[in-house]
């Protein structure tokens, strides 16, 4: 009885130790995509800043590649929707991620008193 309890407390806390790490990728992952975010926010900011007339270049691997001004405002405008959209489906994640560890430690502890009481008893 006592083995049972100890196999099923070892498989929940690998369990656990995992989840653990994927809430770690993933918040990097967050970070990541709000330091993105940022800076598309600060390019937004200069385009704005343009008149009409100006000239705009896009780097593209190792040469500047001139685009229209309009253009290179949508493109920023895009990239950040997209950003955010990413940022709010990795904020779903972890949320989710949290939520499964929250349970896994309540199975844990769970085990954890099952053991002790068992311990008890021999």
């Amino acid at each position: 009885m006592t083995d049972e309890i100890q196999k099923k407390f070892q498989k929940e806390l690998e369990l656990y130790n995992g989840v653990q790490k994927d809430i770690k990728k993933a918040i990097g992952l967050k970070q990541q995509l709000d330091s993105q975010l940022n800076e598309n926010k600060a390019v937004k900011e200069e385009l704005a800043l343009l008149k009409k007339d100006s000239e705009v270049y896009k780097l593209i691997g190792p040469v500047l590649v001139k685009q229209d001004l309009d253009e290179a405002r949508t493109n920023v405008s895009k990239r950040m929707e997209y950003i955010s959209k990413e940022i709010k489906r990795t904020d779903d994640h972890i949320s989710a991620l949290e939520n499964k560890q929250e349970a896994l430690q309540e199975n844990l502890n769970k085990l954890r008193n099952d053991l002790g009481k068992l311990k008890l008893k021999a």
